[in-house]
């Protein structure tokens, strides 16, 4: 379904996609436009909602937008073969970030049509008169989530689209004035938000739908988000020019406050929502669209026209969910006996390798530093390959791996250690290797290895979470190159905890049980329950639940809960938003360390990124600004600072 488009803003691609998985599908057919009496049917309301949750596929899942929420921070760098989109996203000098190669233009030029449509509901839908407002709140919900994104990322954005503040559009225009970021918050996103909590549903009307709950979370995340660009502690510039003043008269201590009575709130009144009993069921693809899912951008293998995308070849563009490719290096390099060992394969430890980005070393040994207890690193990374060959055809019983001993299909051919050996080390060969990718040996094991101060930008964990899953590879190697036909994950509950936590730290009087510790706890309780030993392939009922808390410091500090959200959220998107919210970007992502792009170089190495105050803001896309018919001085003005 093509959404009106107005002529300044570049326009989504056709959408016709509904919620897959749902038990009531939002099914439309395609339509060219929408005009506002299409909105006056329920037909139309119906197909504008369908779009709205359609989007989700263009930002989320999205590599290159993926791209933008993770390299540059602390906790993923570029990998070997990166382009210039990753390597300006990283800061250390490789390319320079400008208005043509940031690739935050898949939020801006995706956001602003699915605004339009949902003023266009927002605005018509009560004319039917059968329209109930929990729908409308669908639409209102939607239009404050693009809203917060796009203010996060580009600072201030305008509200009028051509027929006046939040109205909806159907006249080509060329031209834009930004609103400020006081405006955006008070005039867009508060507002809708908080009728969207008044309206909504406890339970969502689809599986997959909008419900109060995910309101709660995002008026908290807003509020919260706010009270930080209020106070402003690091002096961090904003755009367009505007006093760090509320226009309702509340101080950053009021957001704080409402931030952690709202999420509060969502704890205490969850509806459907809760907690997963591990780390592991939360991720694992076989409990997709679990409950503690409030919000993801969904595909299907069951259709082609639902899934956005084919099921046997992946385009590299939206809509297709191909974000997982980025972090998964090339593991079918490895040899054993001269054979490719692990295939690739559709399955969520492998995947589509593309060697876009790598976590750091950091990332590794520090933020999961305790990989006994916290069951988060097993449940994060793929740190074990097994053999495979049967499913590609090779029908060796065994092959001859490291230390010239055998390895038999499902075992571990190369494993990245938990830890660098205490005993002996390992040796690792010049270059790659009989491994064929530079991996070392320890005596006695079969399996290659490679010590966390041996990865690189070419060899290192992959991200298992994000990892395919299908139902139809049958006893072969599947459809690996397709895009993931799993849902994209945008919004957890779990993150209710850690909204009200932060804000706790921040000065919020907290109520009885829920001081930041102890909302901290509930979600380190969880870490450290076990059913299944991810990367050693073997049930683990184990609760070090008791060692997780006791652990917990006394005094919780801002730096402690980001660390403990990127054990949480590690590679999920999260990060660039909540170190350019808390003002800690340099502090925590100014160096980081990685070994080279070749294989058999383990040698860290230490990067400086150069972060500057403007960017925290990034900047508006090349193609909004070639779409206005102004003079080129408008259009510098318009541009977010330094970027002009």
């Amino acid at each position: 379904m093509k959404r009106f488009n107005l002529t300044f803003l570049i326009g989504a691609a056709v959408i016709s996609m509904a919620a897959p998985g749902c038990n009531k599908l939002l099914d439309e057919q395609p339509r060219a436009t929408y005009d506002p009496n299409y909105f006056q049917t329920e037909r139309g309301v119906s197909g504008g909602l369908t779009s709205l949750y359609a989007h989700l596929r263009y930002i989320y899942g999205n590599a290159y937008y993926y791209n933008t929420t993770l390299t540059g921070t602390d906790e993923v760098t570029y990998g070997q073969s990166a382009d210039e989109n990753f390597l300006a996203m990283d800061y250390s000098g490789r390319a320079l970030l400008t208005a043509n190669n940031s690739r935050a233009d898949a939020l801006w030029t995706t956001a602003f049509p699915n605004i339009n449509t949902a003023n266009g509901i927002i605005k018509n839908a009560t004319a039917v008169g059968t329209i109930s407002p929990a729908l409308i709140a669908e639409a209102r919900f939607f239009r404050a989530f693009d809203y917060f994104l796009l203010v996060q990322t580009f600072g201030g954005v305008p509200l009028d689209l051509g027929s006046g503040e939040l109205q909806f559009n159907t006249n080509p225009v060329r031209t834009s004035t930004r609103n400020t970021v006081p405006e955006v918050y008070t005039k867009a996103i508060f507002p809708d938000l908080l009728q969207a909590v008044n309206d909504l549903p406890a339970n969502p009307r689809v599986t997959g739908g909008v419900t109060k709950t995910l309101a709660r979370l995002h008026l908290a995340k807003a509020y919260l988000t706010y009270g930080w660009w209020l106070e402003n502690p690091n002096n961090i510039p904003t755009y367009p020019a505007a006093q760090r003043v509320d226009p309702d008269g509340h101080n950053a201590q009021w957001y704080y406050q409402k931030a952690y009575d709202v999420a509060a709130d969502g704890i205490d009144n969850p509806g459907p929502f809760r907690l997963q009993p591990t780390y592991y069921d939360v991720n694992v693809a076989t409990n997709d669209r679990n409950l503690e899912l409030l919000l993801y951008a969904d595909h299907t293998e069951a259709s082609e026209q639902y899934n956005g995308g084919s099921l046997t070849f992946g385009s590299g563009g939206a809509p297709d969910n191909f974000a997982g490719w980025m972090l998964t290096w090339n593991y079918t390099a490895i040899r054993s006996s001269g054979v490719s060992s692990v295939q690739r394969e559709a399955v969520q430890p492998l995947g589509r390798p593309w060697v876009r980005m790598a976590p750091t070393i950091g990332a590794i040994e520090n933020t999961f530093a305790d990989k006994t207890n916290d069951s988060r690193y097993d449940g994060t990374f793929t740190t074990v390959y097994r053999g495979n060959w049967p499913k590609a055809g090779v029908t060796a019983a065994t092959l001859n791996n490291a230390n010239g001993l055998p390895v038999r299909p499902g075992e571990a051919v190369l494993t990245f250690l938990d830890a660098e050996p205490t005993g002996t080390p390992i040796t690792y060969p010049s270059g790659a290797g009989a491994s064929g990718v530079g991996a070392g040996t320890l005596p006695g094991r079969a399996d290659y290895v490679i010590g966390p101060r041996g990865i690189s930008r070419i060899v290192y964990p992959g991200l298992w979470k994000l990892g395919p899953y299908r139902t139809d590879n049958g006893t072969g190697l599947g459809q690996p190159n397709a895009g993931s036909t799993r849902p994209f994950n945008i919004a957890k509950f779990s993150e209710l905890y850690f909204v009200a936590a932060e804000a706790a730290v921040k000065g919020a009087t907290p109520r009885s049980g829920k001081s930041a510790r102890e909302l901290i706890n509930v979600i380190r309780a969880r870490a450290g329950k076990w059913r299944f030993d991810n990367n050693g392939n073997v049930v683990k009922n184990q609760d070090n639940s008791a060692a997780m808390v006791a652990a917990t410091p006394a005094t919780i500090t801002i730096n402690y809960i980001l660390a403990e959200r990127s054990r949480e959220y590690f590679g999920e998107g999260y990060r660039w938003f909540d170190l350019v919210r808390t003002q800690k970007w340099n502090e925590l992502a100014g160096t980081y360390s990685i070994g080279g792009n070749n294989y058999g170089d383990h040698t860290p190495v230490t990067v400086t990124r150069t972060i500057q105050p403007y960017h925290y803001l990034r900047p508006i896309p090349q193609v909004q600004l070639d779409r206005m018919d102004v003079s080129a001085d408008v259009k510098a003005t318009y541009q977010n600072p330094n970027y002009q």
